[in-house]
């Protein structure tokens, strides 16, 4: 008795071990059959894989990174319809919105992001007419919005301290010194005639419309060396690179009119500007006092 007594003891451990195995198996493919894996390839314009991507899934934990070859994978217990985000630095944002199960090799293109910040670099140093980024003194809507100005950069200019009048010509004088020794420079080229022909008693104005220009650097003090024939003062106007997009301008005043154009292509562009005046209908109304 005894001897069955140990074979059924036996018996029951082998089929306790059998029933304890069935139920862990059972319990691994419960959670197998709960997660959903999550995978896919992340690449950019140019089909290159990008490494370090961040993958996850919108509002969870879940998520993975892109590897060398751009490839990642990740399983979620989530279910339904969920949002997928991809991000990588200086790229743009991608999200996908779709059932989770649908989510398997997935072939994912992300596009640089142009708007994005340029670095910026602080440094400390001499004051150099020539260097933009630290004297650009006016930009073309603080020439139009300067009430004395009229529009005129010149104008403009000789309200900043260091500037002088000299009995209304209009012209541009810095710290006592005559007209012809403030240089004006347009993309490096000296213009030797600035300023439009005028009869007597009535001010000159600068010969070119503000908005020509991306930066207008004025330096009253200091300068480079390499503008050595100036004697009082420095004026560097800066051309717009490339027009955004083509544009025509209509003017209408009542002295006269005003017409430009901007035509661009791939790799260049062309703009023309053309103005009319006549002061007879003016001098009509307000009768000169001069013969």
């Amino acid at each position: 008795m005894k001897f069955k007594n140990n074979q059924l003891s036996k018996k029951n451990t082998t089929v306790a071990s059998k029933n304890l195995i069935t139920i862990i198996a059972l319990l691994i493919t419960t959670i197998f059959y709960g997660q959903t894996t999550i995978s896919g390839k992340v690449v950019d314009n140019k089909n290159q894989p990008i490494f370090g991507a961040n993958v996850y899934l919108d509002g969870t934990y879940d998520g993975a990174t892109s590897d060398a070859n751009g490839k990642f994978g990740f399983n979620t217990e989530e279910e339904g319809t969920q949002t997928l985000i991809i991000s990588f630095l200086s790229y743009e944002t991608k999200t996908i919105n779709d059932e989770v199960s649908k989510m398997n090799n997935l072939q994912i293109k992300l596009r640089e992001n142009v708007e994005s910040l340029d670095a910026v670099v602080i440094s400390a140093g001499t004051f150099e007419a020539s260097d933009n980024s630290k004297v650009s003194v006016l930009k073309p809507l603080d020439v139009v919005t300067t009430a004395s100005a009229l529009g005129d950069f010149v104008g403009a200019l000789q309200t900043l301290p260091g500037t002088t009048n000299v009995s209304e010509d209009g012209r541009l004088f810095v710290r006592g010194g005559s007209a012809d020794e403030t240089q004006i420079f347009i993309d490096g080229i000296r213009v030797f005639t600035p300023y439009t022909p005028t009869t007597n008693n009535i001010p000159t104005r600068g010969r070119y419309s503000p908005f020509l220009f991306d930066g207008i650097t004025f330096s009253t003090g200091g300068y480079s060396s390499e503008y050595g024939q100036a004697l009082s003062s420095v004026l560097l106007l800066n051309t717009i690179d490339e027009p955004d997009q083509e544009k025509t301008d209509i003017g209408i005043m009542t002295v006269g009119a005003a017409l430009g154009n901007t035509q661009k292509w791939e790799k260049s562009s062309l703009s023309f500007n053309a103005s009319y005046i006549n002061l007879a209908p003016y001098l009509a109304i307000f009768e000169d006092r001069n013969e």
